[in-house]
């Protein structure tokens, strides 16, 4: 699979991979990663978790790439497209505020993103998404419709959704993610969170 590294990327291949996460008790995936800010904050404060910022945008992924913290790698690959190196690895994956192509695939229930999210995914995995209701307005949805069909799809697919909270300003000030702060400054800072598990 493809890894970068600032400007640079390279190829790793599984022996690689395996070598660099074998020594930590989670693997982490930020699918749909953005600049990489959240997961370069999540394999800071969990130095435990093996942590994997996703995205197939490589330009927005230039600055927190550079970093050079030992538990942390960045992927480039598509999400409805995800490297064979992940299967039944991932023990959680954090979709945050998803836009664009990634949006419009769990608005579908697209089978391939969906059948790449249960062929990562542990026994026991977890999944955690943050959804916002400018980007759901652009897919011409409302931020309670597009939710609930995003969480209908997740449960076709096998997932327990057993938690669901509005975020407000506050929250979205805190959460550890550049567009989230965009969000809570914004016209419409209207967000939801969903969580659960296998």
């Amino acid at each position: 699979m493809e890894a970068i590294r600032g400007k640079k990327s390279f190829d790793i291949d599984f022996n690689e991979f395996t070598l660099r996460h074998k020594n930590y008790n989670r693997l982490i995936l930020d699918l749909g990663t953005g600049d990489g800010k959240f997961a370069f904050h999540y394999a800071q404060t969990f130095p435990n978790h093996f942590v994997i910022g996703l995205d197939s945008c490589r330009e927005n992924l230039k600055e927190y790439s550079r970093a050079n913290v030992s538990n942390l790698l960045y992927v480039i690959a598509n999400a409805n497209s995800l490297p064979r190196e992940l299967h039944g690895l991932i023990s959680q994956i954090n979709i945050n505020f998803p836009w664009g192509s990634l949006l419009q695939s769990l608005l579908s229930g697209d089978v391939n993103l969906f059948c790449g999210l249960e062929k990562i995914s542990t026994s026991h995995a977890s999944i955690n998404l943050q959804l916002n209701s400018g980007a759901l307005n652009e897919q011409s949805w409302t931020l309670p419709k597009g939710v609930d069909q995003i969480q209908v799809n997740l449960m076709r697919a096998g997932w327990q959704i057993n938690q669901r909270k509005e975020m407000n300003i506050q929250t979205l000030k805190k959460f550890p993610s550049t567009w989230s702060k965009r969000l809570a400054y914004g016209r419409d800072p209207r967000a939801i969170s969903l969580s659960g598990c296998k």
